[in-house]
């Protein structure tokens, strides 16, 4: 009899912030801090963002506890509420990850574009230098080159060392130069209000991953301890990292030089070591994105496969060729909405704001499942050793509500987003019922 891997305290620490910090820390402070308008909100929204995420890593944790299955979303809202559902969050959940890598393809091409084409305008030669990338990268994954280990953990590595390197230039870069401010230095209730709600968009988008926490509910040995002080020093870690880093673009670039950056991290960088080291970092920065959007392209598709596993799609997203072992038609779709998304914006903030319309959605609805899984026990009774978060119901309650005026906000500031998000969302249904009658 096998024994069963567990998860320690450490371990599932470590993999709580692995989940949470990716590309976005590198980019999305430029909109926070355009958005916050004054600094002192561009702060608070980063540790606001820290404690709603800690309110969602804990609801999540819970779920997976309940329902420790494979499969992610799609299982926990087919057991929770319909399959007819289930495929619609998840067909939506398909096509936000597409979106999510576009958007990390966009940060490298912003990275790179001063270099290779530095005399284009700016968002024809992001729109290029993406859509060649995708070319290539497809290119290589059809033909059966798969990114090893090594390669993903020489990427982690990078973006430690790049954090690292941030956090450094506070204690050594000179003071910025005085900039002219193109904000207002003081605000009413009511505007600061309003810019600390906009922030939350490209916030959530920074810290999100911990959602993933579900996965790991059956798992963890005395997940009742064990579980929640994980994801809490998890978040703690994430959240001091950001503010290091964040305080940092601000001391190097003043915070003026950081709304208007788009390469944050090779900024900072020429602040303290010159141009050469400007172009060293982006290029580090560039083969590091693509490797992330490598592994995007790798992975993804494997959710198709389960899909088809559970006819919800036809099959042949899950023929693999015999050679290569790829999944080409698979691979080819997914590549395919990583393009439209490319097609209809090059604009990292567009982009941002279908992957929070379409998250949003699918986190709500997700959350909200831990009310009928305890409604549920309140029947069958709790399963034994099990992990039940002490701030029911009132932190999944305003994990849900802060979500849903999130949601509200990208509706409002970009009601086209929303509406081809809704549109995608409305269409999975039928699309669910063509599928049921097409696989038998």
């Amino acid at each position: 009899m096998s024994i069963k891997p567990k998860l320690g305290l450490f371990d599932l620490t470590m993999i709580v912030v692995s989940l949470v910090i990716g590309m976005g820390i590198f980019r999305t402070p430029v909109e926070v801090a355009n958005k916050a308008i004054i600094p002192e909100i561009f702060f608070v929204a980063w540790i606001g963002g820290a404690v709603i995420s800690l309110f969602g890593a804990l609801t999540f944790a819970e779920i997976g506890s309940r329902y420790p299955v494979a499969g992610g979303f799609y299982r926990i809202f087919s057991h929770c509420y319909h399959p007819a559902f289930a495929f619609m969050v998840n067909w939506m959940t398909v096509i936000s990850n597409a979106a999510s890598t576009a958007s990390v393809a966009i940060i490298g091409a912003e990275y790179i574009q001063p270099i290779l084409l530095p005399q284009m305008a700016p968002e024809s030669a992001i729109r290029i230098i993406t859509l060649s990338a995708m070319v290539i990268l497809y290119a290589i994954n059809m033909a059966g080159i798969k990114m090893s280990a090594r390669m993903l953990n020489v990427l982690m590595i990078i973006k430690i060392s790049l954090i690292l390197l941030l956090i450094a230039a506070i204690f050594v870069a000179p003071e910025p130069a005085a900039a002219v401010s193109t904000g207002p230095t003081s605000l009413s209730s009511t505007d600061w209000f309003k810019a600390f709600w906009l922030c939350f968009v490209p916030v959530f988008f920074t810290y999100g991953g911990y959602q993933q926490t579900m996965n790991f509910g059956s798992d963890v040995p005395n997940a009742v301890r064990t579980m929640p002080r994980a994801i809490l020093y998890g978040i703690a870690i994430i959240l001091s990292l950001y503010l290091l880093v964040n305080f940092s673009y601000f001391r190097v670039l003043g915070f003026e030089g950081l709304k208007n950056s788009t390469t944050l991290a090779a900024d900072v960088a020429r602040v303290l070591l010159g141009d050469s080291a400007f172009k060293i970092v982006a290029v580090i920065m560039f083969l590091s994105v693509m490797a992330y959007v490598n592994a995007s392209i790798m992975s993804n598709p494997r959710v198709y496969y389960a899909m088809a596993e559970d006819k919800v799609l036809p099959p042949i997203f899950k023929k693999v060729n015999s050679r290569t072992q790829v999944q080409e038609f698979a691979v080819t779709v997914f590549v395919a909405f990583i393009v439209l998304t490319l097609f209809f914006s090059s604009s990292f903030t567009q982009v941002l704001s279908y992957v929070m319309f379409f998250d949003s959605i699918s986190l709500i609805t997700a959350s909200a499942a831990i009310f009928v899984l305890r409604h549920r026990a309140k029947k069958e009774g709790n399963p034994e050793g099990i992990y039940t978060m002490r701030g029911y119901p009132w932190m999944p309650a305003l994990f849900i509500i802060i979500y849903t005026m999130v949601n509200i906000s990208v509706l409002i500031s970009s009601p086209q987003a929303s509406l081809i998000g809704f549109v995608l969302f409305i269409s999975g249904f039928p699309l669910y019922l063509m599928l049921r009658k097409i696989i038998k």
